[in-house]
């Protein structure tokens, strides 16, 4: 991997997720949102990623990865969801606190050390948020289903398959809630004043859940 600084593998790695949302260009605005900086630094930073072949800029329409930017991104982003999974399963984190350690961990430029903890956690498809473990060669297998539990009618029993990681406040909601991947959610009744759901939980206890958390949950349906 080239030698490159912690920021600009944050801008790759934001340009690839925002690009997979869109499929498009991403805007300078839009990257400078979810970065929190100005948009003349962000300008200043896609000009130098450019230069290094690494991403397509062009004035007012966005910029995009090139096939050595995306390489780049998707294995900063294997690093980041293996050490969420290493300090959830072997390590006993919390869902809510990898990602900020993973942050930091992801910039280790060792790819034996990622091998190696890629074996060592019998290589895992998804981390502890279920989104998808990029695979050594950059492979993504991807869930076939991306449905909300915003989406899913009354009557339907669903698991929850992933949650959004960029809320901290969400991730601790859920651990207190005990709705952790896996959990088996009955949709029991829908409130159009505001969206809110009421599901039973394992079949077991009652909860509502606003418009807000649901909109961040993605599920799989079950069998009848």
């Amino acid at each position: 991997m080239e030698n490159l600084s912690h920021s600009e593998e944050n801008y790759l790695k934001e340009i690839f997720h925002l690009s997979a949302q869109s499929n498009d260009r991403v805007s300078t605005n839009h990257l400078a949102d979810r970065l929190n900086a100005k948009a003349s630094s962000i300008t200043d930073m896609l000009r130098k990623l450019a230069d290094k072949e690494l991403v397509s800029y062009i004035k007012y329409k966005g910029c995009r990865l090139t096939d050595e930017g995306e390489r780049i991104a998707v294995q900063i982003i294997r690093k980041h969801r293996l050490w969420e999974t290493f300090l959830v399963k072997k390590l006993s984190f919390g869902w809510e606190e990898v990602h900020e350690v993973a942050e930091q961990l992801e910039h280790i430029d060792s790819e034996k050390l990622i091998d190696s903890l890629d074996h060592f956690l019998d290589y895992p498809k998804f981390d502890p948020h279920g989104d998808p473990i990029p695979n050594k060669d950059g492979q993504i297998e991807y869930r076939s289903s991306k449905l909300k539990l915003i989406d899913v009618g009354i009557k339907s029993r669903v698991e929850i398959v992933r949650v959004n990681e960029d809320s901290l406040s969400l991730l601790k909601f859920l651990e207190q809630q005990e709705l952790t991947l896996g959990t088996v959610i009955e949709i029991m009744e829908k409130f159009p004043f505001d969206d809110s759901v009421r599901i039973k939980v394992n079949g077991e206890r009652n909860i509502n859940l606003s418009k807000k958390v649901i909109e961040n949950i993605s599920v799989k349906l079950l069998d009848e």
